[in-house]
């Protein structure tokens, strides 16, 4: 099983990469224990997680195929 994980804005900076792919996920908080294990300055960051485009505060099962997006909050006009 593998899923795609996009980094936006400054978490794309910190990790030094806009996409990673991980093997063997089964949830969202398996995920970000690999991404934090991965990418430990991250863990001091705000963001929000998208699953294939909606947004979720909940852990969900992962699948194949699935895309995550982590977002750091944002501000336009």
């Amino acid at each position: 099983m593998e899923v795609k994980v996009l980094f936006f804005g400054v978490l794309a900076e910190v990790s030094g990469t806009q996409l990673k792919h991980y093997h063997d996920v089964k949830s969202i908080s398996d995920l970000k224990l690999r991404i934090y294990d991965d990418f430990p300055e991250i863990v001091h960051y705000n963001f929000r997680i998208s699953l294939n485009s909606e947004i979720t505060d909940n852990d969900l099962l992962l699948k194949s195929g699935d895309e995550i997006a982590l977002m750091p909050p944002f501000a336009g006009g």
